[in-house]
Formats: structure tokens, C-alpha cells, sequence
């Protein structure tokens, strides 16, 4: 899917795996995130033969102009994990919304470990 929208300009065509990537950038600037991870068996095989368009530990799904974003990640040792969690959803919500114009409806962030 994408998120598809009009302006003055045109249409405006946003794939799934362009805001995935976006995801994953934005999420490596806030501090106590150490890695990305895969939540699933199924998503480590997918990741292991879709070298270029799979963005590891991020999904996105959009219905609309709605978009569904779904986060797997480990944290860093020692840190509050509730608040790196909080900061991290603040951070890719405003982050997306302002660069597809479109609204985050659900964020879910899943910690599948602690590293140091």
C-alpha cells in the first residue's frame, strides 16, 4: 500500500517501505535505542532473502491517510526503558506526520531485549 494525496501541485504517492526507512532513521537519532530487530521468525527469514526493500524491525501499514506503524527494537542497559519508549514514539509520530502530511493513527513499540 501507500499513502496517496493531493495538492496544488499534483498527486502525491508515498510507499509503505519509503516511510519504513524514514522509521528507521528517525529512530537512530533518540538516545537508548541500540538496534532494530526482527519480532518474528518469519520476519528474520524475510529480512535474510529481501536484501534491499525490507527494513528490519519496522512495519508500516496504511489505510487511508491513516498510518500504522509497528517498532521492534532493543534498548540500551541501563536507561528507563519506559521513557526511551515514550520518546521514541514522540519522536517518530511528529517526525512522520510532518513528513508525509498524513496522521500516525497507532504506534506500537515492542523492546526484544536490553544491551549494553
Amino acid at each position: 500500500m501507500a499513502v496517496k494525496t493531493n495538492n496544488i501541485y499534483g498527486k502525491i504517492l508515498i510507499s509503505d517501505n519509503t516511510i519504513e526507512r524514514f522509521v528507521s532513521r528517525v529512530a537512530e537519532d533518540c538516545y537508548g535505542i541500540v538496534a532494530f530487530v526482527p519480532s518474528s521468525a518469519w520476519d528474520r527469514l524475510v529480512g535474510f532473502f529481501c536484501f534491499r526493500t525490507y527494513v528490519s524491525g519496522v512495519k508500516v501499514h496504511t489505510e487511508g491517510d491513516r498510518i500504522f506503524i509497528d517498532v521492534a527494537v532493543k534498548v540500551k542497559y541501563g536507561v528507563s526503558i519506559k521513557a526511551v519508549i515514550d520518546a521514541l514514539k514522540t519522536s517518530i509520530k511528529y517526525r512522520v506526520e510532518k513528513f508525509t502530511g498524513m496522521i500516525v493513527d497507532t504506534m506500537n513499540v515492542k523492546v526484544m531485549g536490553v544491551e549494553r
